[in-house]
């Protein structure tokens, strides 16, 4: 009887050996996976995983309006793409999806925002340094006090000691900097919900538009906070926030929450970190600051730097504003409103141009100069900047030159290969319907989408030269009319948008004289 027992045994043994075996491989590769290879497939695979996963998750669940209309795989498949890439493109009308389906797309918007992608960042920088220095730091700085141990390049123990010293720091000011993004994420979610929330409930206007569209006020706020603070622009009203145009207060919340989400959130962080330096005097927060280059943060920006930025963004606003003002003051966008109610919808229409997409007006009834306007706004990346920057030193002008950096194209070549592509594949369309489908419309959307920005000009029925019983207007964006072929173009720009920042050196190999 203990024969078969000991067998029994020993088998157990060796399947649980093999599975801790399996398991220890497949975490070594997965570490592999994460920490050598380039950074651009790992975030491509982030946002291939997170839409397939929305994708079944919309699936799965319910529409609010299910007996009438039920949203087709792909229309689903690109809003969930829309949501994790946060660029708001649409298909379907928001009010289509059950309360169920707007948590599944804020969530993807979360997991897709700017600033939580770069907490992660952080964490697999941090977790990287444990897997290969930290654990040997703290006993190795002990051991070089003692005396125990002397690194061989150099002379002294007290040498040593700096440079533990200094790598030791390095990774607890890491470990900080992951804090206080984690906190800047919480608090401005958290405050954000909770002053729409208590608008709302406040207001009767807004409360009864709410009420009308049959939402919950918990959900709206939390949706349109982190959709506004990720700088996605969904909004689960079917007209965005054009319902919302005469609620000053309302938009007065969001436009801070678009800034620091997106274009001020690197002179914001310096900011926090600054003040916090002066505050604690902690030396991981002064190393912060002084080794903003050494940190691998992209957001972690110099002092100047910083200030350039947002002297730049405020910049533009201003621009666009007086611009917007000069030529929509008594359009019909702005008909019915009082001139406070002008200047925020104003201001609030400009702030959204360069990546949220959230709109109060119909763009389809702007001057087509605006719409050039903002697909300059939304061409541009988040932290562009007007005043010269420190150039790198000419030796290093044609440095570690790879194979790709002499096949990408520049974002403009990409952005014109892809218009024409969807000029190819809606071309009946164009003779059919030049009004609706013309090449400023088509570059808006392309652009939108390739900045991840979201606005359209939409779609209308009136517009069109033959009348057609059978069209019914709809509040989606212009590209609910394309063609299938023509909507996975789209989301191909989506993705190629989201991860623009590995292409933004492309094109430097062709020479234009």
């Amino acid at each position: 009887m203990k024969k078969p027992n000991h067998l029994f045994n020993s088998l157990c043994f060796k399947v649980v050996s093999f599975l801790r075996s399996l398991y220890s491989l497949s975490f070594s590769y997965f570490r592999f996976l994460i920490f050598r290879v380039n950074p651009f497939w790992v975030q491509l695979l982030y946002f291939i995983i997170s839409p397939l996963a929305g994708f079944l998750a919309l699936k799965a669940s319910k529409p609010r309006t299910t007996p009438s209309f039920m949203p087709k795989d792909l229309d689903l498949f690109f809003t969930s793409v829309s949501a994790a890439t946060v660029s708001s493109m649409s298909t379907v009308e928001m009010e289509v999806f059950s309360n169920t389906q707007l948590l599944i797309m804020t969530i993807l918007m979360l997991v897709g925002g700017e600033v939580f992608t770069s907490l992660l960042g952080l964490q697999f920088m941090r977790s990287k340094i444990t897997k290969n220095e930290s654990p040997h730091l703290e006993n190795s700085l002990n051991q070089v006090e003692l005396g125990l141990v002397n690194h061989p390049h150099l002379e002294d123990g007290k040498s040593n000691t700096n440079i533990l010293g200094t790598e030791n720091l390095k990774y607890k000011s890491i470990k900080f900097l992951s804090y206080v993004v984690m906190c800047y994420l919480l608090v401005l979610h958290i405050g954000g919900s909770t002053l729409i929330f208590l608008y709302i409930s406040l207001v009767p206007s807004a409360k009864q538009v709410i009420k009308n569209k049959g939402l919950s006020i918990p959900t709206f706020s939390v949706f349109s906070t982190v959709s506004t603070f990720s700088n996605c622009g969904f909004i689960p009203t079917d007209e965005n926030m054009m319902v919302f145009i005469k609620n000053s207060g309302l938009l007065l919340l969001f436009i801070p929450l678009i800034l620091l989400g997106n274009t001020l959130y690197a002179s914001c962080l310096h900011l926090v970190i600054w003040v916090l330096e002066r505050v604690t005097k902690r030396e991981e927060l002064s190393y912060l600051l002084k080794n903003h280059g050494k940190m691998g943060y992209d957001h972690l920006l110099s002092f100047w730097h910083s200030l350039c930025v947002a002297a730049t963004v405020f910049g533009f606003l201003l621009v666009q504003f007086i611009i917007f003002c000069s030529m929509e003051w008594n359009s019909q966008a702005m008909e019915g409103l009082n001139s406070y109610e002008k200047l925020v919808g104003s201001m609030f229409e400009v702030t959204n141009s360069r990546h949220t997409g959230e709109s109060v007006v119909d763009l389809s009834t702007i001057s087509p100069a605006i719409l050039v306007v903002f697909i300059v706004m939304m061409y541009l990346p988040p932290y562009t900047s007007f005043f010269p920057m420190e150039k790198a030193p000419e030796n290093e002008k044609y440095s570690r030159k790879k194979f790709m950096d002499y096949v990408l194209f520049s974002p403009l070549s990409y952005l014109a290969i892809f218009i024409i592509l969807i000029c190819i594949t809606e071309r009946e369309k164009l003779e059919e319907d030049p009004l609706n489908f013309n090449v400023l419309n088509i570059t808006l959307e392309v652009v939108s989408a390739y900045g991840n920005v979201g606005f359209s000009t939409g779609y209308s029925c009136k517009r069109r030269l033959k009348s057609d019983s059978h069209c019914k207007d709809a509040w989606f964006g212009f590209v609910g009319r394309w063609s299938n072929k023509g909507k996975i173009i789209l989301i191909l720009v989506m993705l190629f948008g989201r991860l623009k920042k590995f292409t933004k050196n492309g094109g430097r190999a062709w020479k234009l004289s």
